[in-house]
């Protein structure tokens, strides 16, 4: 590496956030401008560690050494050049990834590990900045058509490379914009939709069609496009919530956290949402019901508009505050506070929620919940769960947001009417991204269950290698370890 000491001179360093309550007041990005230079000495940090664990950290691949390593020497351009060979959206990682490359980082067995995720956004906003990323259209065209089916980071990885590879790519999505997840699921604290806009706005100038209020298997015959396309890529997502059959479950006031998070984003767009429809935690009670990343981007919202008071439990065991080394290179159950929870949030966990109780006019005003405890069963060794008597107790609530997951993917419509074969837990069944359907190929949490969108972005890949290969026999598209043979050996 370029500066072999660059660990020893330099401690992690991030860029600072802004003031909370200052970021309360809107929905932009969180974080403060960063100098360069910082950025550098970020870079410098990376160790001539020998085996690069970051590599099998990252699911795409991503060949972090190198692109260090340039981006130290102020090489912006070959930096980006490594980086974009492995990932099409490092602008969108680079932001929202909870970077399990850092979490293989060797550097991070007894520091903290490089800051690999700002490094990536640096790289791309640098691209963007300086030109390097604009439309580069396919120079020949095979005359293959296909159809992607979903317009979240695996559809949109895909079709850009089915793209790349020449082939005519129409993106079909069901919202009235594109980018699914990405649009729709993620808060614009965290991920400003202009960013997406941007990418857009090149995949476009680059010859891939976007075709909205394209709801596949409903207003759109799945038929028509085994009939018109070459190939289909199904994208689709895992989207039927993971639900919570308790008690009070049908009162006002108790929401999927998606459905919540959705229309929050539609209304920072500027849509107008009907006054019936409206969902929001002003002056409320919020429990969130969920510890992952979801419930945090509630709290988030929540606090965004102004809730009474915001309070987030998780049925597993509070995880330890430190990592044990002995889980690295391995992405470790610690545990996070994110900046949503900084903001302010009342967290608790090992607890069960037991019903949701409310008034005569069928609204939502408060929720029963027991403390539980983990165990292990010494016959089977599984975990066991049992509730802690003397520790049942109810909380005022007025507004419950589910965030405990997603099950599969939606069945009704599109995979029904093609016939598409599902596996025993309800997704896409597939043999190297091809379904039970010669032409039908599938990525993304649609296949693999609910997932990252670092992961999501892989599988898009991935699967569009594989279309590549049926439509033309072989594939120019790269393999996963192509990219990272080619620039490791210079």
């Amino acid at each position: 590496m370029a500066d072999p000491k660059g660990f020893l001179k330099h401690t992690r360093e991030l860029p600072p956030s802004r003031k909370v309550k200052e970021r309360l007041k809107d929905y932009k990005e969180i974080y403060t401008p960063f100098a360069t230079e910082k950025t550098l000495q970020q870079a410098a940090r990376c160790m001539d560690c020998g085996i690069p664990f970051c590599h099998n950290g990252c699911p795409l691949g991503n060949i972090i050494p190198e692109f260090n390593d340039a981006v130290y020497r102020e090489n912006w351009a070959l930096a980006y050049e490594i980086l974009s060979s492995t990932n099409n959206f490092p602008e969108f990682t680079g932001r929202i990834c909870p970077a399990p490359c850092e979490a293989a980082c060797v550097l991070g067995i007894n520091q903290p590990p490089v800051a690999i995720e700002h490094i990536e956004k640096s790289i791309a906003e640098m691209a963007f900045e300086n030109g390097h990323i604009r439309p580069k259209p396919p120079g020949l065209r095979t005359g293959k058509k296909v159809a992607v089916v979903g317009s979240g980071p695996a559809g949109l990885a895909a079709a850009a490379q089915l793209n790349k590879a020449g082939h005519s790519v129409t993106v079909f999505e069901r919202s009235d914009r594109i980018g699914g997840l990405l649009r729709y699921g993620i808060p614009d604290f965290k991920l400003e939709k202009w960013v997406l806009e941007r990418r857009i706005a090149v995949m476009e100038a680059e010859g891939i069609r976007f075709k909205t209020k394209a709801n596949v298997g409903f207003n759109i015959d799945p038929q028509d496009l085994m009939d018109e396309f070459d190939a289909l890529v199904l994208c689709g997502g895992s989207t039927i919530p993971r639900d919570l059959p308790i008690p009070g479950r049908e009162l006002k006031g108790v929401h999927f956290a998606m459905d919540f998070l959705e229309q929050n984003n539609k209304r920072v767009a500027g849509d107008q949402i009907p006054e019936s429809e409206v969902l929001v935690a002003t002056n409320k009670q919020v429990l969130v019901i969920g510890g992952g990343d979801t419930g945090a981007d509630c709290v988030g919202t929540s606090n965004r508009h102004k809730a009474k008071s915001v309070t987030q439990i998780e049925l597993l065991a509070k995880p330890p505050e430190k990592r044990d080394s002995s889980t690295w290179p391995n992405w470790p159950m610690i545990l996070r506070t994110s900046s949503s929870h900084e903001e302010g949030c009342d967290r608790h966990w090992a607890i069960q929620t037991k019903a949701f109780l409310g008034n005569e006019q069928g609204e939502l005003v408060a929720v029963e919940m027991v403390d539980v405890e983990w165990g292990k069963d010494p016959k089977t060794g599984r975990h066991t769960l049992q509730e802690i008597a003397g520790t049942e107790r109810r909380i005022d609530c007025e507004l419950a947001l589910l965030a405990i997951g997603f099950v599969h993917p939606q069945w009704e419509g599109l995979l029904e009417k093609l016939g598409i074969s599902t596996d025993e837990r309800g997704n896409v069944k597939d043999t190297g991204y091809q379904t039970n359907l010669e032409k039908v190929f599938v990525a993304g949490d649609m296949r693999r269950g609910q997932s990252l969108v670092v992961w999501a972005i892989s599988e898009g890949r991935e699967a569009a290698r594989a279309v590549d290969v049926y439509l033309m026999g072989e594939s120019m598209l790269e393999a996963k370890d192509e990219s990272m043979v080619m620039f490791s050996a210079g």
